[in-house]
This record gives C-alpha cells, sequence and structure tokens, in this order.
C-alpha cells in the first residue's frame, strides 16, 4: 500500500525476520521504519482523492492511506513480514492477540454455526467461545487434544470451524496438523491454530495444512514484555473478511506499538533460539528432580505429543509447565523462594515470568472448577526468559531445596490463600 518491499536473497527465517516485507527504500533514507504519527492521511485534490476511492470499491489493494483504522505504514511493513515468516498469502496485525481470536471468529462465523475447540486453552479463548458467543447464537463444543476420534464425532451439519491452539497453555500439547487437516477437508471446514507458543520459528502450520494461524504478538513476536498486539495470517481470502470485520470494530495496534513489534521481529530467530535451549535444559533438570512429580514440555519423551512434536517441530518453545509435590500454598511458598524469574501472567519476552494459574489466570475460580478443567494447585507455569540456563537451574535448585512444599502454618500467605 504504502511502499514497495525489496526483493529478499535469503529465504531462511533467520534472515527473513531482518529483511522480509521491509520496504526497498524508506522515508528520508531512513535504515529503519519511521513511525508515522497521524490518524488521518490528506489528498492532493478531488482527483487523487476519487481515484483512491475507486480502487477500494473495486477492492483493489491501495495505494495509500487514508485513515488510521484502516491501516499505517508501519503496519504494513509488519504484515508483510508475518506473512512471508509463516509463508501465508496476507497477514493482518490487530490491537491484541484476543483481539485477533475474537475479530477472527466473529468475522468468520454467523448465528446459528457451530465450531470445535480443543479443551486446553488460553482460559479467555474458552469464555469467549462458551460464554460470549452463545448470546449470538454461535455455539462451541470442546474436545481433549489429541482426540481426534470425538473431534470428528464432534462435528454436526451446522460445525464450521476447527480451532486449537499448538502448544496449548498452559499443558503444551501440540496437535497434529496433518491429521486435523485432513478430518476439516473431508467435512468441508475451516481450521484456525493459535501457534502464539510455537512461533514461526518451531513451526509453520499453514504448510501442514492449516487455514489461519493466530499469534498474540504480545508474547515472543514482540519479546520484550513492552507491547500488546496480536496478528492474523493465511488466505488473503479469509484474512479480508477478517479486516473488514475490524475496520468496523476497531481493533486496532497504534503507531508506536508496531515499531516495536517491527523491532522484535528482527531478533526472533535469535531469541528463540535461546528460549528453546533453556527450555529444553530446564524441564530436564525438573523432570530428574524429586520434588517434582510431573513435567510438561514437548521436548522430553514423556510428554504425551512428544513424537508428534519431534515431526512438526523445530524447537520447543520456554514455556514449561509442571507440578510439584506439594499442595497449593506449598507451591507459592517455592515461587516466592525463586530469586530470578518475575511473577506475572505473560511469557515470550527476554525475562523470565512464573506462575501459579490457581492463584494467578484461574483464581476467580473455586478448587472444583479448577479440577473440572485440570487446574491443579500444584501447578507452575515457568515462561523461561533468555537469561542463562544455568543461573536458571541454580535458582530452582535453591528453591526447592530451601523451601518445605507441604503445607505451612505461616502467617505470610494469608488465611485466604486456599480459596
Amino acid at each position: 500500500m504504502f511502499s514497495t518491499p525489496k526483493p529478499v536473497k535469503g529465504t531462511r527465517i533467520d534472515t527473513q525476520t531482518v529483511h522480509a516485507g521491509e520496504p526497498s527504500q524508506k522515508p528520508f533514507g531512513s535504515l529503519t521504519m519511521p513511525i508515522v504519527q497521524t490518524s488521518t492521511y490528506c489528498f492532493e485534490d478531488t482527483a487523487a482523492l476519487v481515484a483512491h476511492m475507486r480502487r477500494k470499491e473495486q477492492q483493489l489493494e491501495p495505494l495509500r492511506g487514508e485513515y488510521g483504522r484502516y491501516g499505517n505504514p508501519t503496519q504494513e511493513v509488519v504484515e508483510r513480514k508475518l506473512a512471508a515468516l509463516e509463508g501465508g498469502e496476507r497477514a493482518l496485525v490487530l490491537s491484541s492477540g484476543m483481539a485477533a481470536i475474537t475479530c477472527t471468529l466473529l468475522a468468520l462465523l454467523s448465528a446459528g454455526d457451530h465450531y470445535i475447540l480443543t479443551a486446553d486453552c488460553y482460559r479467555k479463548t474458552r469464555q469467549f467461545s462458551q460464554e460470549f458467543l452463545r448470546r449470538f447464537d454461535v455455539n462451541c463444543t470442546l474436545v481433549e487434544p489429541g482426540d481426534y476420534q470425538a473431534l470428528e464425532d464432534a462435528i454436526t451439519p451446522h460445525t464450521r470451524l476447527l480451532m486449537t491452539e499448538s502448544p496449548t497453555n498452559p499443558y503444551l500439547r501440540v496437535a497434529d496438523l496433518p491429521r486435523m487437516a485432513e478430518i476439516a477437508r473431508r467435512h468441508g471446514l475451516l481450521t484456525v491454530i493459535d501457534a502464539t507458543f510455537g512461533t514461526p520459528y518451531n513451526i509453520r502450520p499453514l504448510e501442514h495444512g492449516m487455514d489461519l494461524v493466530i499469534h498474540s504478538a504480545t508474547k515472543y513476536l514482540g519479546g520484550h514484555n513492552d507491547l500488546l498486539a496480536g496478528a492474523v495470517i493465511g488466505a488473503a481470502e479469509y484474512v479480508q473478511r477478517i479486516k473488514e470485520a475490524n475496520d468496523m470494530l476497531g481493533a486496532i495496534a497504534d503507531p508506536q506499538t508496531l515499531y516495536l513489534l517491527l523491532r522484535g521481529l528482527k531478533t526472533l530467530s535469535l531469541r528463540m533460539a535461546r528460549h528453546n535451549e533453556n527450555g529444553q535444559r530446564v524441564a530436564e533438570f525438573l523432570a530428574s528432580h524429586p520434588a517434582v512429580r510431573q513435567v510438561w514440555y514437548p521436548g522430553l519423551p514423556s510428554h504425551p505429543d512428544h513424537e508428534v512434536a519431534r515431526r512438526m517441530m523445530r524447537g520447543f518453545g520456554g514455556v514449561v509447565s509442571f507440578e510439584l509435590e506439594a499442595d497449593l500454598e506449598g507451591t507459592a511458598r517455592f515461587i516466592d523462594a525463586l530469586q530470578i524469574p518475575y511473577m506475572g501472567p505473560s511469557l515470550g519476552g527476554v525475562e523470565s515470568i512464573v506462575e501459579q494459574p490457581a492463584l494467578m489466570s484461574h483464581f476467580t475460580l473455586n478448587e472444583q472448577e479448577r479440577a473440572a478443567i485440570g487446574i491443579r494447585g500444584e501447578l507452575v507455569r515457568y515462561a523461561l526468559g533468555v537469561e542463562d540456563a544455568d543461573d536458571l537451574i541454580a535458582d530452582l535448585q535453591q528453591a526447592l531445596e530451601r523451601v518445605p512444599l507441604s503445607v505451612s502454618n505461616s502467617p505470610s500467605l494469608g488465611a485466604g490463600l486456599s480459596r
């Protein structure tokens, strides 16, 4: 729209993260893509306005900007880069990962439609699917990850779409994407995958038959815990439908955010290599520790989807979920003893972040409600940053050794912790 991308001679992702989608010449001879801090784009005269509107009417690619809600120069570069990294025809950047999910579902589903979602997923995705969309007569069935017979059995004459995460949140289940795509094709269904945990560095779902890939760009794509953004990538036909919906819904990313996202993408390969290394080493350490009951990480042979992950993934990411030989209070004491990670709800940045889902993302649920969706008090989700793996392991070691993991009467935990 705003500029012609330069040809990228390299085809490997390490080169594409730096150069793909970039204009051949940027304004003012700048090396980096400048921020265009404007909400409105002006026209030279009426003839220029009419020419622009006629292209728009004919659904041709616009040659210039019109209004900030419809796009800006930095957004165009980010979208071209993401499309190149995923191998998709087109990409759309939105204001958050949830905006990408909600706008996609609102654009592709209508009253009376049904879709299927794998059960181990981000809680807000589940809430939107089971609560919000029901108000518009859109129904959703949850199926367990890895149960492809149950997935096929859940298809009805009203089913329009299959949606999964891979790896999932928080148990890092990995979908057999070719198998899911084959089921979808036989039944004439669209396939959507939230690949936030995977990133295009580790897996490219479109190559395995998926129709649309969604990312919370807040996480690994941005990579520095300093922005909120989301993205949808895939066939131009579907992305255009989502864009038209978002032109009305208005879930746009601002120019400053897009600049930060573009900068983060340039180091994606470097960061993911370290995330993968840290994830594998920490998972192996935890799996060998007597105070750890179970570890979920696709790079471990003990993970239920290890062979599927090995077949499709370049690396297994920086998130490790595990359960301690403890209860809710003992697990909280362990997390408080860690010295390197921050305690918080996100992931994918250069800083390590740890959370106890029962007391963070699922705090409003009681113990029985958490158990129904597989969230136990002793579950820990550790999003490893790019720190040195030896330091991360030493920190885990000291926390596991220093803290008694059984129930404590310490008043510092508070009487209401068990809920």
